[in-house]
């Protein structure tokens, strides 16, 4: 069988997709996947795929041509005996393709089978297809024509849900044709052609509820003005195939309720559309309603006497009792939003009746614990590029000590701090700003993160027990606030784009933070080692293991006195800390001089510029770090707990950018034998920089402010500086091999981009 998978802004969901079907216990198939001129990296996954298992066959269209004739392209190129149709954010259930099989095997090859279904929403909840009950009917009568089981055709008309002999697909020249709904004549003319159909009373495809995009039916568009095109080519079908005309009182009724649905959905026509919709359906349906048609009871039938008598402010007329009564039932609703406006306070309210102010932003790190990360980068960035805007740290009374001189503050929680998020018409944030903030009209909210995802992130957590306690719903409220989304790689934005399913824009500019890592000069790296106290003849390794959700205060997996011990006096080990638990600021030196606690430290990319060696376990540090270029090392050693508990999105064991150690002992071993920096070593390094660092040139930080404060278009930003091409600071190593005594006692670094620095 050929599964087509049409496929096109869906980078976030192509691979669950494409894994979903290549992971069937079924192996006779073949995947056509056609992308239709995808502008995101949707083309380069079904490559991707399409190089590791040669049941994956890739069509790249050169323009978008629309979901049905992207299909079309899918068909011509398809093998199989039997066509099914998968939407490329829709996955099939374990076990789906083998029960098709059989099932097509048992009603001896039917023209069409049809399947169950179940809608998967954003928060983890699976609906069934509410008519499954039809199929577990129909299933008892093996192959049958559509005149013993008309009630197929109230089933939603999609063509995901069924297997189509191939032969007969061509026999009748079946085609899809372009614009919205395009399912309706496919799947109408299909079924009502067919000799036999089988049904198979099993549920085989998770239909994705997207909470944003993906979906045409949420759209609002005068697009939903191709239902008529649609049923113009239902009905002359049944024209030009007399055999069939006893199917044309249900297609008038299919078309009716169809139409009804679109008018009184509200939003998917433009206010100013709806009537002249109502006008051409009321002329279809008078045109088109058959002699003796018997209207249904109850209200839908009245509605269908007032489409009959082109009675729009009839039809609107209903319409209003019933938004009266719905309007009842969310008075309460209302009540609990009143409540929950009345804590924020009187003056904050105050201050969103003010006007913005164009020329302030806001900023905050890490839950307002200080000066740090991506937007500390952007501030910086911002007052060389955009100095008219006046920057705002956000920051707890604890963490005030943790904020340079010279920065502005506001207390979080003060008046200053509510004043300054009603009124900023910038809001910059590498986690989320507060329930309680409200996005104003106008304003604009930078979301930079502050990491690439190994672990689970977002709704993704919902399927692990690190995310049993979260607030989904809340999260999304807080995401939905965002308008736009850096990204340092395209991994990143695609594992984004799915797990904060929002309608903010994403852009591919790199990590601010991560500019000194490509820009540090020679001098820079050597003062960041002497600012630790490190000795020139030292190899400084960082070790900076991550959070544990099952842990409540850092717990070290490493004897870091034993490690001081066997690594020897030619080593110093650098002790980070997660940013979750609480430390003082600044160095502490343990009673070995070799192990130091930089837990403190307010930058992080210093250490990585000191730093000879990066050892970690699944933080995000690594792909920081893996700008450098310099040696990773991966401990694992209780990998099988963590990712079990937190959830990840590769196999860091199998795919680490460096020498990889499930023990202490291994992690010696490794750096007495130089393991950590030989060419195996190196080997995986460059693949995961591949991989990982796309994004990270140096000029991050420009393209944000040029982008989002200063409203410069994408194509007009620096283009990305190739991974090849790009000098990122010097290792500590080259430059302290090529160091020589000047004749004033100073050290002068003859390595890349040397400087001299002074005594």
């Amino acid at each position: 069988m050929t599964l087509v998978v049409p496929t096109y802004n869906v980078q976030g969901y192509l691979r669950e997709c494409l894994d979903s079907v290549l992971h069937q216990d079924f192996t006779d198939f073949e995947i056509l996947a056609v992308n239709d001129c995808s502008p995101d990296a949707s083309g380069a996954i079904l490559d991707e795929y399409a190089a590791l298992d040669p049941r994956v066959r890739v069509v790249h269209l050169s323009e978008n041509v629309g979901l049905g004739r992207a299909r079309n392209v899918g068909m011509e190129h398809a093998h199989g005996e039997y066509l099914l149709f998968l939407d490329s954010d829709d996955t099939l259930t374990p076990g789906a393709l083998g029960a098709i099989a059989d099932r097509l095997e048992a009603t001896k090859d039917p023209d069409v089978l049809v399947f169950d279904y179940d809608r998967t929403h954003w928060d983890g909840k699976s609906v069934r297809n509410l008519l499954h009950e039809h199929l577990r009917k129909a299933e008892a009568s093996g192959a049958f024509p559509l005149t013993r089981h008309p009630e197929l055709l109230d089933l939603l008309q999609v063509v995901w849900n069924k297997a189509y002999r191939r032969e007969f697909v061509i026999e009748h020249g079946f085609t899809f044709p372009p614009g919205y709904y395009e399912d309706a004549p496919w799947t109408f003319c299909s079924l009502m052609t067919a000799e036999n159909i089988a049904t198979l009373h099993l549920v085989c495809v998770h239909y994705r509820q997207r909470r944003e995009g993906g979906n045409i039916l949420r759209t609002t568009s005068r697009k939903h003005f191709d239902v008529f095109d649609q049923y113009d080519r239902v009905f002359a079908y049944l024209d030009a195939t007399p055999a069939l005309e006893l199917w044309r009182a249900d297609m008038f009724r299919k078309m009716t309720d169809h139409y009804l649905t679109i008018l009184e959905h509200p939003n998917r026509l433009p206010r100013e559309a709806r009537s002249e919709f109502f006008q051409r359906a009321a002329a279809d349906y008078q045109r088109r309603e058959p002699a003796g048609f018997v209207r249904p009871g109850g209200s839908r039938g009245h509605k269908y006497q007032l489409m009959g008598r082109g009675s729009y402010s009839g039809l609107r007329g209903v319409k209003t009792v019933a938004k009266a009564r719905s309007a009842a039932k969310q008075h309460g609703r209302r009540q609990v939003t009143r409540a929950k406006r009345s804590v924020m306070g009187v003056y904050y309210h105050s201050q969103l009746r003010l006007p913005l102010d164009e020329n302030l932003a806001v900023f905050s790190s890490y839950w307002s614990s200080g000066y740090a990360c991506n937007p500390a980068a952007i501030d910086a960035a911002l007052a060389e590029w955009a100095p008219h805007i006046r920057r705002v740290w956000v920051v707890k009374p604890r963490d005030r000590h943790r904020v340079p001189d010279g920065v502005d503050v506001v207390l979080a929680g003060s008046r200053e701090y509510w004043a300054a998020v009603a009124r900023a018409k910038y809001m910059v944030n590498n986690v989320n700003f507060a329930n309680a903030v409200v996005k104003r009209e106008g304003q604009i909210h930078l979301q930079t993160h502050h990491g690439t995802p190994l672990k689970a992130m977002g709704l993704d957590q919902q399927k692990y027990p690190a995310g049993a306690t979260m607030d989904f719903e809340a999260l999304m409220e807080r995401c939905d606030r965002w308008d736009f989304s850096i990204t340092s790689n395209r991994f990143s934005t695609a594992v984004w784009d799915r797990v904060y399913p929002c309608s903010y824009t994403a852009i591919e500019t790199g990590y601010p933070r991560n500019d000194i890592l490509l820009n540090a000069t020679a001098a820079d790296v050597l003062r960041a080692r002497r600012a630790l106290g490190l000795a020139d003849g030292t190899t400084a390794v960082l070790y900076a293991p991550t959070h544990r959700d099952y842990e409540h205060e850092f717990v070290p997996r490493l004897n870091l006195e034993q490690l001081a011990e066997e690594l020897g006096t030619d080593f110093t080990v650098l002790v980070r800390g997660h940013y979750f638990y609480r430390h003082t600021t600044g160095d502490t030196h343990h009673g070995d001089a070799r192990i130091v606690d930089v837990s403190g430290h307010p930058e992080v990319e210093q250490l990585y510029l000191a730093a000879d060696a990066l050892v970690t376990d699944y933080s995000s540090s690594m792909f920081d770090y893996a700008n450098l270029d310099r040696p990773i090392v991966a401990l694992t050693e209780d990998w099988a707990v963590y990712s079990a508990v937190r959830g990840t999105y590769f196999d860091l064991p199998k795919e680490a950018p460096g020498a990889v150690a499930g023990s202490q002992q291994e992690l010696t071993e490794i750096f007495r034998s130089g393991a950590w920096c030989d060419d195996e070593a190196a080997r995986r390094r460059a693949a995961f920089r591949e991989r990982f660092c796309d994004f990270d040139d140096g000029h991050a930080a420009e393209r944000v402010v040029r982008r989002v404060f200063l409203g410069e278009a994408q194509e007009a930003l620096p283009p990305v500086v190739p991974l090849a091409e790009r000098k990122p600071a010097p290792s500590p190593s080259t430059l302290l091999l090529n160091a020589v005594p000047s004749p004033r006692g100073a050290t002068t670094a003859s390595g890349p981009r040397s400087e001299l620095l002074p005594g």
